[in-house]
């Protein structure tokens, strides 16, 4: 850790100062970009504005500056969507997909220079130890290929042949990533920076805990949440004494823990049209790791039962509400009848403690669902209450044959060192980021286990349930194929090296286990560190499938293998291509305000931010962020209303272009899934590009900085919802409503 006679927390230190050069070395190289930048200010091209709602300059973007004796030189290098099944496209583990197209201008003939004959642009790492070779440019749009580095720079240099293996001639163009420089400015708040907080100055977060309103650490016995374990410095300077401005909820507060039934797995339910399930919510005791806490359930287990039925079919739900507080049962993704949507305040009044409510389901369209409360879902759903819906086509071949099914629920859970980190009373904790827990569950579970034959293909159902988190999950050293999504099949079938997951999201996977072993299913991401503004490798084993020697019988090798195409799936589309490149009927901007947070809190908020963020790299100050300070914004442009304001209205039959723009400057851009109740859509371009294979959905992940069109089909009557899937978002506001007429 820390190297021969060095202590382990010196060598940390180092590394974390290390990290703050780093950092510093980007601020000072922006800075001097802007300057020589200068002389030839409003050169073609250049990045578009972080105004313009057609593009992601900010994130997506980097401008290219000249060094000082070739002024006229210029470039911009725009990082372009990967085509993906996904709505983000990473590698397996986890590092960012992009594709860079680059324009030039003002690049004289290479000779002019000395003895060169090409332009060459490099790739390299920030810390300039690595490099990878993009191709010979020119003046034009020039396609440099996929860069797979969470940062890194952008060098052009003058060549004496296109062949060089290494960059040795003459820089005539350079440039940093966003991501690289997206937390710069916060090198103020290191104490070794010039014009950091000082100690004196530091004590304003104390005084901060004492103000009116800002609650100190004694107020309703809060306690501090558990630190990231690889990010110490996230949120912590200034931070002492300050909770969230709002009372800890903990459920079954004041019963006896000895009177509450320990959790059962989940069970299988297959029903037929007309029957009836009866659906309890209600406190349970589980064991997570050593400790020993109270959360809730449906019917007594974690996740909830199985809903399995057949496409068309219409079953009758009798819910009743055994928790403590007021709840309802939304049924995510099912086009039912509106009244029965579950959306407390738009299509329902909220089920008191006690109270009961029939739901009336009808299930028109195969695929995987799931359905949770719509009631403070940032406690109740993150607390255990969810359950999938299996809907199965009634034809046999609708998918490929294979040898067994799962349906994983993926989620995760905050645990400290007392139990589970209470949640916010009156409004949600964590309404910055959203609730990331530190134990990730697969059907309740922390660790998954399966035992397979050789040779055995897998279909899994996932469904993401967490609060906040996208995963990006894969089965280590098994060949994986996705084959569906929310609402049905896509039309090709793509072999994946993982799939990315956003909250609320479902995915259908085929997977081949050819060689016997053990197989980790795990999820790995790069996670961000906001003070230090880097990124590291994060992996997290979710379970485990044990692979035997002995050969399963039969073997669906050859089925696996051949990538179907929907023919079915593509010919319902196709009528609706003409849509696809046409104006937007509507669009929408998210974005966010504050209002009362601590100014240490503020202070991490200035500048841009990341795409996709798959960590809380900020614990404490998203901690202590509540609905009460945060306000996260839907915004119809062309209104200029905002959230509930919103109320569009359609008819049945309208196919609907919407376009969504994530506002990357915004004070703490982040990616949103949004979910629209009642209605199935397309995602059919990012950031203008084209999506090639196409699904139906209910969620999509909307990227920081990214434009999104959708095109959604009108076909269900009644008063919708449309969201934000990250349940502290949702608590912040962030939600508005649309009428389909009959």
């Amino acid at each position: 850790m820390g190297g021969p006679g060095r202590p382990p927390q010196l060598g940390r230190t180092v590394a974390r100062l290390t990290a703050v050069a780093v950092l510093t070395a980007v601020a000072f190289t922006r800075l001097a970009d802007v300057r020589a930048a200068a002389p030839v200010q409003g050169a073609a091209p250049v990045c578009a504005g972080s105004d313009d709602p057609n593009a992601s300059a900010v994130l997506n973007c980097l401008t290219l500056f000249p060094a000082p004796d070739v002024p006229t030189a210029a470039g911009v290098v725009h990082l372009r969507p990967v085509p993906t099944p996904f709505g983000v496209a990473v590698q397996a583990d986890g590092r960012p997909r992009h594709r860079l197209v680059a324009s030039f201008d003002g690049l004289p003939a290479p000779a002019s220079l000395g003895d060169y004959t090409v332009y060459v642009a490099w790739a390299y790492t920030v810390s300039l130890d690595s490099a990878v070779k993009l191709g010979p440019v020119k003046n034009g749009v020039v396609d440099l290929g996929e860069l797979s580095y969470p940062q890194f720079r952008i060098l052009v240099s003058a060549e004496r042949s296109a062949d060089v293996r290494e960059r040795s001639r003459r820089l005539v163009l350079r440039g940093t990533s966003p991501s690289a420089r997206l937390m710069a400015h916060r090198d103020v708040l290191q104490p070794s920076a010039p014009g950091a907080l000082r100690d004196a100055d530091s004590t304003r977060g104390h005084e901060m805990a004492s103000m009116p309103g800002m609650p100190s650490a004694a107020h309703g016995s809060w306690t501090m949440p558990p630190m990231p374990t690889n990010a110490p410095s996230a949120g912590m300077m200034g931070m002492a004494g300050l909770v969230p401005r709002v009372a800890p909820f903990r459920p079954g507060a004041g019963v006896d823990p000895t009177s509450i039934p320990f959790v059962r797995p989940r069970q299988i339910v297959r029903l037929a049209t007309g029957d009836t399930l009866h659906l309890e919510s209600g406190l349970v005791r589980r064991r997570i790791g050593a400790k020993t806490v109270v959360m809730y359930g449906f019917n007594g287990q974690q996740p909830g039962p199985l809903i399995e039925v057949t496409r068309g079919a219409t079953i009758v739900v009798r819910f009743r509400n055994g928790i403590e507080q007021p709840s309802a049962v939304h049924w995510h993704g099912v086009r039912l009848e509106n009244r029965f949507d579950g959306a407390v305040g738009v299509t329902q009044n909220a089920v008191p403690a006690g109270g009961t409510f029939t739901y009336t389901v009808h299930f028109p369209d195969a695929g995987i669902y799931w359905y949770h409360p719509h009631v403070r879902e940032d406690t109740q759903q993150d607390l255990g209450l969810a359950g999938n819906m299996l809907v199965r086509s009634s034809s046999p071949d609708y998918f490929a044959p294979v040898n067994r099914e799962q349906v994983l629920m993926l989620d995760d859970l905050l645990v400290g060192d007392e139990g589970l980190t209470p949640h916010g009373a009156e409004s949600p904790t964590h309404a910055l980021m959203g609730r990331f827990g530190n134990v990730m569950l697969v059907n309740g579970e922390p660790g998954y286990d399966l035992s397979v034959r050789r040779g055995e293909v897998v279909r899994f159902y996932l469904t993401n349930a967490s609060n906040a988190r996208l995963f990006n999950v894969s089965f280590a050293g098994a060949r994986m194929k996705v084959v569906g999504s929310d609402v049905g099949k896509f039309e090709q079938e793509t072999l994946v090296s993982s799939v990315v997951i956003a909250p609320a999201e479902r995915y259908v996977v085929d997977v081949e286990f050819s060689r016997a072993g053990r197989v980790a299913l795990v999820n790995r991401v790069q996670a961000l560190d906001h003070m230090f503004g880097i990124y590291t490798p994060e992996a997290d084993t979710l379970g485990v499938v044990r692979v035997s020697q002995a050969a399963v019988t039969p073997r669906y090798a050859a089925q696996f293998a051949e990538l179907r195409r929907n023919a079915d799936v593509a010919s319902e589309i196709a009528p609706l291509r003409k849509l696809f490149d046409g104006p937007p009927a509507h669009s929408l901007v998210l974005t966010m305000r504050t209002q009362g947070l601590p100014a240490v809190v503020s202070n991490m908020l200035i500048g841009i931010n990341a795409p996709v963020e798959w960590n809380d790299g900020m614990a404490m100050m998203n901690w202590v962020a509540t609905a009460k300070e945060v306000s996260w914004v839907l915004r119809d442009p062309d209104t200029h209303k905002e959230n509930m304001a919103i109320d569009w209205r359609f008819r049945v039959g309208d196919v609907v272009k919407i376009r969504v723009f994530n506002d990357p400057a915004s004070s703490h851009a982040m990616e949103h899934p949004l979910h629209l109740h009642g209605q199935r859509f397309l995602v059919v371009s990012r950031d203008g590009v084209p999506v090639t294979n196409l699904v139906w959905k209910d969620t999509a992940i909307i990227p920081a900085g990214e434009t999104v069109d959708l095109l959604v089909d009108m076909a269900n009557p009644g008063r919708w919802m449309i969201h934000c899937h990250i349940a502290e978002h949702l608590g912040a506001g962030m939600m508005g409503v649309f009428t389909v007429d009959p």
